[in-house]
């Protein structure tokens, strides 16, 4: 009721976000398309003191990654609201991209954080398809529009573009880390190797503020009659039969294959 007396003041209000699984363009993983409005719902509803991301994620596209931590910025700074990060197993590599969009980063004592690299594999067909008798028939009109076809042969000048390229979005990345993150960063350690590392020793090296929790850390600061609203993905229940049960199962095998890397 207090709420709406307009001469009474509210307790202060966070909005909290879960982001949880592998990133990627489609499916059911973490992606802009999908997570947009959530954050523009948690950012403009009821006027929050903050905005509290929760984070499990080992990773996925940069591009996703990229594309929701800038919408994180640009509503923290339009609407003048702080960001807090808590992460749960794991923040790595696009996860940990998405979590230094945050103005902190709070993890647990056993937390991964890290793995700030970028990495690209496939699988080759060329000698199984040679031994089964199918011949690859491939016209093109561009010298490279067929690069790293997984039906021919690996070719040199083709691994040669793709490190290039590679090596273009670590620039990327390691640009924004140090954007968000500036000096907080240990200095004379090269943190961008794709190393990753756990609880205190990511806060020594400057990747996470501190160890700490989500509640206990919002009653520290906004008091211990702050209010939390919950904002995430709903879905429905005919969306869990049928094709969907199938492309569902799918995405989490490959999640569950993005999480094994950090031993999770």
């Amino acid at each position: 009721m207090k709420r709406w007396v307009p001469f009474l003041k509210s307790e202060p209000l966070v909005s909290v976000v879960r982001l949880t699984g592998a990133i990627a363009a489609t499916g059911r993983g973490l992606n802009d398309a999908a997570i947009g409005p959530i954050l523009e719902k948690a950012f403009r509803r009821r006027k929050p003191s903050a905005v509290a991301l929760l984070i499990n994620s080992p990773g996925g596209s940069p591009v996703q990654s990229s594309l929701i931590g800038a919408r994180i910025r640009r509503l923290s700074e339009e609407k003048e609201i702080p960001v807090y990060a808590f992460v749960e197993d794991v923040a790595a590599s696009g996860g940990y991209w998405i979590a230094s969009a945050a103005d902190e980063i709070w993890i647990d004592q056993a937390s991964i954080v890290g793995s700030i690299g970028v990495i690209s594999s496939q699988f080759g067909f060329n000698e199984f398809i040679g031994r089964h008798g199918i011949d690859r028939r491939v016209y093109t009109a561009g010298k490279s529009k067929s690069m790293l076809d997984p039906f021919q042969a690996e070719k040199a000048a083709d691994v040669k573009r793709l490190k290039e390229l590679l090596s273009d979005m670590h620039e990327v990345f390691k640009g924004h880390v140090e954007a968000r993150r500036g000096g907080k960063l240990a200095a004379g350690k090269d943190l961008f190797t794709g190393e990753f590392w756990i609880g205190h020793k990511g806060v020594e090296l400057g990747l996470a503020d501190g160890i700490g929790h989500l509640v206990p850390k919002m009653k520290e600061v906004f008091g211990d009659k702050v209010r939390f609203q919950n904002y995430g993905p709903r879905r429905g229940l005919l969306s869990r039969f049928g094709a969907r049960m199938v492309n569902d199962a799918l995405d989490g095998l490959n999640e569950r294959a993005e999480f094994s890397r950090f031993g999770l």
